[in-house]
């Protein structure tokens, strides 16, 4: 009746509706099924009941009452069993329709999100950060080279020359120590190391005569090794 008034039963609705009638008609049957057995209980007591007393007319007419009572009663039973089937085919038609819906709805959700992700749109974007990305790190480096060129100004050149300047003093330090180990002729050789500070060579004095000519040779000799190593040292 409910076409009538212009609704009509969706099938979820309608296996509910048929599920119930099914259990309904389990039910009916098992109670039908009951009454039987009690009916075949009696009937067997009344068989007993009247061959007692010898009415063997009355036993045969029980007899076949009993015999399509325990018919019948197998008949419920095939039944029940029947429209248990049945209810488990709907049960499982019913789970399908929903498995069907649940489907249905992700199919829905797919296809309207297909419809959102435009591919040549993803891409520009994708492209687009890309290159957004390669001009941010062109600028910071940019950057990085502009801070360092305005912190990095005389400061380093000043530290960088003292730190030369120290380190070519302990060469001439060390030099002047090698020299003072040497054996030289007499007189005393100064020398100015690049650090300003002068290393002087001392050695026992000269004889006279033929043998000062020697003492000068061996001194100019003895300077121009000195001066040829501070020249090394001044070009590294």
């Amino acid at each position: 009746m409910e076409w009538l008034f212009g609704r009509k039963m969706t099938p979820d609705e309608m296996l509910r509706k048929n599920q119930r009638a099914l259990t309904k008609a389990m039910r009916e049957l098992d109670r039908e099924r009951a009454k039987m057995e009690q009916q075949e209980k009696k009937i067997i007591a009344d068989i007993k009941k009247m061959a007692k007393a010898g009415q063997m007319d009355a036993v045969k007419i029980m007899a076949k009452d009993l015999v399509r009572t325990r018919r019948y009663v197998k008949k419920f039973m095939l039944m029940r069993a029947n429209i248990q089937a049945v209810s488990l085919k709907i049960q499982t038609l019913k789970s399908q329709n929903s498995m069907a819906q649940a489907m249905k709805g992700v199919t829905k959700a797919m296809q309207n999100m297909n419809k959102q992700m435009k591919l040549p749109e993803i891409q520009k974007i994708m492209m687009e950060f890309e290159k957004q990305s390669e001009m941010m790190d062109m600028k910071e480096e940019m950057m990085s080279d502009v801070i360092d060129d305005a912190m990095g100004d005389e400061d380093d050149e000043e530290e960088s020359d003292a730190v030369v300047n120290q380190v070519l003093d302990e060469l001439g330090l060390q030099l002047t120590d090698d020299l003072a180990n040497m054996s030289v002729p007499s007189g005393s050789l100064t020398v100015k190391t690049p650090g300003g500070k002068q290393a002087v060579a001392a050695g026992p004095a000269a004889p006279a005569g033929g043998g000062g000519g020697g003492g000068g040779g061996g001194a100019t000799d003895a300077d121009a090794d000195l001066q040829a190593r501070l020249d090394d040292l001044r070009r590294e």
